[in-house]
């Protein structure tokens, strides 16, 4: 490879980092769909008056679109891995606070881009003393794993049930009663607050270890940017259930809620409001999945999933 070749594939890389860093989040959520709906994840929720519209699908989940027993890739890949990665994010930002777990990540993405680079560079010098092409003895790319897309049914199993994962698991109609009702739209409010306060010690009594994890990664990434969000107002505007079901060990509630808010990006240093409008609310609607595990009722719910709408 010529060496101006190389200087432009290091380039990319470089830009390539420093974009992804800089991405922001805002509010819970930030527009995203991510998290998981156990033996539903990938099947999306029914419509509702509140939310007409086929919600997005899971972008981003821990749950394995394979049906169980099916071969696993490497533990700490992954989506595995960005577990494993926010759930230390959120035990450091605990104990350090989230501004100075921002520097170590940040000193982390340097030293890891200059290991990219010098691994270039070192295979770069083998190949023009062995001749042969750059990369070219690159490992072959793994299968693809096609998610269905937004108004595209789930894989279905011949027994009629729902999702990926009906032929292993029984799923029956649960209940929501007013008290469950009060208890969603209290944890909307809670749940938005803790974060805005980057509270992870509360957003993790409130959230699966899951969401924590996407959360943390969140709130790390806005304080390394030197900024943090700031949301108020939050007002439960209309709700209504779209499912709820029970399996084995957990019940699941998906709910359709549109909400106000106030949703604005602040500069630590100044106090500047860097992006939204702090006098003027938002309007979002979005289906929060809570889940409670067997395990530990007196837990009682915890999102588990959010879908934009």
């Amino acid at each position: 490879m010529p060496l101006s070749r190389l200087a432009g594939v290091l380039a990319i890389l470089a830009t390539l980092a420093l974009v992804s860093a800089d991405l922001a989040s805002a509010r819970v959520g930030s527009g995203s769909s991510f998290g998981s709906r156990g033996s539903r994840t990938f099947t999306p929720p029914p419509t509702t008056n509140t939310a007409p519209r086929t919600a997005d699908s899971l972008q981003k989940s821990i749950t394995n679109p394979a049906a169980p027993g099916a071969p696993q890739a490497s533990r700490f890949g992954g989506l595995r891995g960005l577990l494993l990665g926010g759930l230390i994010a959120a035990g450091l930002a605990s104990i350090f606070g989230v501004g100075v777990l921002a520097s170590i990540l940040g000193f982390l993405l340097q030293m890891l881009l200059i290991g990219g680079l010098v691994w270039l560079l070192m295979a770069y010098l083998r190949s023009r003393r062995s001749g042969e092409p750059l990369l070219a003895r690159g490992a072959a790319p793994a299968p693809e794993i096609r998610l269905p897309h937004v108004g595209e049914a789930a894989p279905q199993r011949s027994n009629g049930g729902r999702g990926p994962y009906a032929a292993a698991v029984s799923t029956s109609r649960l209940d929501i009663g007013h008290q469950d009702l009060d208890t969603f739209e209290r944890m909307l409010a809670d749940i938005q607050t803790a974060y805005s306060r980057e509270d992870t010690d509360r957003l993790g009594r409130m959230t699966t270890p899951e969401m924590l994890s996407y959360f943390s990664q969140e709130l790390a990434d806005n304080a390394r940017r030197g900024l943090r969000n700031e949301v108020s107002g939050i007002t439960l505007l209309q709700g209504d259930v779209s499912e709820a079901w029970r399996e084995p060990g957990s019940d699941y509630a998906t709910v359709a809620m549109r909400y106000a808010l106030r949703d604005t990006m602040i500069e630590r240093s100044t106090g500047r409001v860097v992006s939204g409008d702090p006098d003027r609310d938002d309007e979002v609607t979005e289906l929060w999945t809570f889940r409670r595990d067997d395990r530990d009722r007196s837990a009682g719910w915890q999102l588990s999933a959010i879908q934009q709408s």
